[in-house]
């Protein structure tokens, strides 16, 4: 499998599992994380970017 087919198939498995929001359960570590994150966010060392641009920026790393 390509490395552009490994991506597309991570891409479909995510959009099916998104569609079921609440049948995933987040684990306890993960709200930490987050809530670090907006903490960062608030005081001005860290900002949030759309998926859309994030997908793109981990793209053009990888080829």
């Amino acid at each position: 499998m390509t490395l552009q087919e490994k991506l597309a198939a991570m891409e479909s498995i995510w959009e099916d599992l998104a569609r079921t929001p609440d049948a995933i359960e987040s684990p306890d570590w993960h709200q930490d994380i987050l809530d670090e994150r907006r903490r960062q966010v608030a005081e001005g060392r860290a900002h949030f970017i759309d998926w859309e641009t994030a997908k793109t920026d981990i793209r053009k790393k990888l080829f």
